[in-house]
């Protein structure tokens, strides 16, 4: 009787994953003013930390603007050996020609040199979490496009690599911080209609709180995706959508 328990946890798992295997690629982030200054659109204008692949060609630009297909692109990236989790749930991606652009308010005050922009007060390890002492705001002439607008926004937050002081903050440079690391046992569990099924998996990566995270299930060695609740705790199911939706609410609350 035990064993049928077992086995119909992990069908179960398998079954309400949130898109089937996951690839062990590097993981990866979209930029977050995506911009090309040529004809040609790579994994490196579209990526944060694409290394070698940021080279691999994606797309022609012919126009102002060139609108990539979301699951096309992740596709490409897989290939190259790139993780996107697209946790966002996009389904477009709009590249522009030119570089990173200002913000509105730096474009129209930075003739003023009034821009307020958060910086750091001292270095930052990569993994190290972002306290209130951390940050501090100076004066600037401009601000890059995706400079948090409100310290909320970065604190309790974790480093994704080093961080010098005085460097301006740009959110691409920081993200939820690691509660399961690699190899890590994770338990999963799913739960609808009144059924509660758990099992026990070995974490394939890192992640954060409400971040996808793929786990491989040690009994069948199958890799399901899961959001991260906890340390050592995911889910899947109707509640692994819960979770990144209420992480979503959040940051945009922000």
């Amino acid at each position: 009787m035990r064993a049928i328990l077992i086995l119909a946890a992990a069908l179960a798992v398998s079954s309400f994953g949130l898109g089937g295997p996951a690839l062990a690629g590097q993981p990866v982030s979209l930029k977050a003013d995506v911009a090309s200054s040529d004809g040609l659109v790579t994994l490196g204008d579209l990526f944060d930390g694409a290394g070698a692949a940021g080279r691999t060609p994606v797309a022609t630009r012919t126009g102002a603007t060139v609108v990539l297909d979301a699951a096309a692109v992740q596709a490409a990236a897989r290939r190259a050996g790139l993780d996107w989790a697209n946790a966002e749930g996009l389904h477009k991606i709009v590249v522009r020609g030119g570089a990173p652009s200002l913000t509105l308010a730096s474009a129209a005050s930075a003739a003023h040199g009034n821009i307020e922009v958060l910086t750091y007060t001292r270095s930052l390890a990569a993994g190290e979490v972002v306290q209130p002492t951390d940050l501090a705001w100076i004066k600037a002439a401009a601000a890059p496009v995706d400079s948090p607008s409100d310290a909320d926004q970065v604190i309790g937050q974790a480093a994704k690599r080093p961080l010098r002081a005085g460097a301006v903050v740009q959110a691409h440079d920081i993200g939820a911080a690691i509660v399961v690391k690699p190899g890590d046992l994770v338990t999963v569990t799913f739960e609808a209609d009144g059924i509660s099924l758990t099992l026990q998996g070995k974490s394939m990566g890192s992640a954060g709180v409400g971040e996808i995270l793929a786990v491989q299930n040690t009994l069948s060695k199958k890799v399901v995706q899961t959001v991260v609740t906890g340390p050592g705790q995911a889910v899947v199911g109707p509640a692994a959508e819960q979770a990144r939706l209420n992480r979503s609410v959040r940051y945009a609350a922000r």
